[in-house]
């Protein structure tokens, strides 16, 4: 069955490889962006029929509410994204990622279907075990984290939604984000050769970006049987430390060098083992192994780099 979706945000990092693959499915997609980056991540679907760009913002209701009427479907994936960005613009990051949320759950019906991209980066350090399950105890400490679990508590009011808690992304997109942590590290290596990390024994759960696109088509397919339910996503074979994350990428850039140093400070304290067995059970499978996105990453920065301040 195909469906009008609405894709808020849908020129970002997530929304312009999510867009084409809702294209390539057959939904119409509609794109609300502020374009805030000046980014073109989208020229390359501008000819398809079924889909439609909005400029605007997600704040003001004389934008989103006409929106929302033609959607069968809400992917609101606009949000200031990461702890360093909310705290660079704190006021931006409630009005965004809160605000906007809360009236966008006001104006819709009970019958539209929320699918809400959240984050396990609110499970914090988790138990003794640093074990995380859909059960687990929260523990936010970035304004990112809680802001993200005060608009879960809210969505799962919503009887037509889901939640996905998703790992920290990684992979090339359209709309490139080199600040993640894989893609970060990464960069590094391709670039640099060399590393310093802080909290290097810091465990957290990955998730490629097309597997994020995955897993929202999948949830559409599934939706009678995955609904009202909150679900982790990620990459069961890497719940790995910062330390083996540089080991992994060292077996593709045998150069790389990297040492752990008694400095810095991971703003979420994320230190982690994700269970994404409950997601798993309902027929979803990740695509993209860590050593692939990494492989992606490298042929990636060999045409990316930031230089704009540079000579060289």
């Amino acid at each position: 069955m195909n469906y009008n979706i609405l894709l808020t945000g849908g020129a970002g990092y997530l929304g312009s490889t999510m867009a084409p693959d809702l294209l390539a499915a057959g939904h119409k997609v509609t794109v609300l962006d502020n374009f805030m980056f000046k980014q073109s991540s989208l020229n390359h679907v501008c000819y398809h029929p079924n889909f439609s760009v909005v400029k605007g913002d997600i704040r003001l209701e004389k934008t989103i509410a006409p929106l929302l009427k033609n959607a069968d479907i809400v992917i609101p994936l606009a949000a200031l994204v990461g702890a360093p960005l909310c705290n660079m613009d704190p006021i931006g990051a409630t009005t965004t990622n809160h605000d906007a949320i809360m009236l966008m759950l006001k104006l819709l019906s009970k019958n539209q279907i929320v699918l809400m991209p959240t984050t396990n980066s609110a499970y914090g350090t988790g138990d003794e075990n640093n074990f995380c399950t859909e059960e687990s105890p929260l523990r936010p400490i970035s304004q990112y984290a809680i802001e993200k679990v005060k608009i879960e508590q809210e969505l799962m009011q919503h009887e037509n939604a889901i939640s996905f808690r998703l790992a920290t992304v990684f992979g090339m997109s359209p709309r490139m984000r080199i600040d993640l942590l894989v893609n970060d590290f990464t960069y590094r290596a391709v670039n640099d050769r060399f590393i310093v990390l802080f909290e290097g024994y810091f465990k957290r759960n990955y998730l490629h970006v097309r597997d994020v696109s995955r897993a929202f088509q999948h949830a559409i397919t599934n939706y009678d049987a995955m609904k009202g339910q909150i679900y982790n996503v990620g990459l069961s074979d890497a719940n790995v430390s910062k330390m083996e994350l540089c080991e992994t990428i060292r077996k593709q850039i045998p150069d790389f060098v990297f040492i752990d140093a008694p400095v810095g400070k991971d703003p979420d304290q994320r230190n982690y083992i994700v269970s994404n067995a409950k997601i798993e059970a309902t027929g979803y499978k990740t695509s993209v192994s860590l050593d692939a996105g990494i492989a992606e990453l490298i042929k990636g920065f060999t045409m990316i780099k930031n230089s704009m301040y540079g000579n060289v």
